[in-house]
């Protein structure tokens, strides 16, 4: 199990370039989305499925986009 509570150098893994991906956050190295991530893993695929399709990233990677998306909804505001 992982905790994301402790904070996660999110640097290390994702990048946000406005000449990548239309300035999506990336997987640094990649033109693979953090929504591309997650967006396998709402269709099913696991962690092992993504290393095998993309071998270019890594567990650690697709720990830091879930990681990333977790921190971005945390700070996420309903607008009133």
């Amino acid at each position: 199990m992982i905790n994301f509570g402790s904070m996660i150098d999110f640097s290390k893994y994702i990048e946000i370039n406005s000449d990548k991906r239309f300035g999506k956050p990336i997987i640094i190295g990649t033109r693979i989305t953090v929504y591309d991530v997650l967006n396998w893993l709402a269709s099913g695929m696991n962690k092992k499925d993504i290393i095998s399709d993309y071998p270019e990233i890594t567990e650690e990677q697709i720990n830091a986009c879930l990681g990333f998306a977790a921190n971005r909804e945390a700070q996420s505001r309903i607008a009133s």
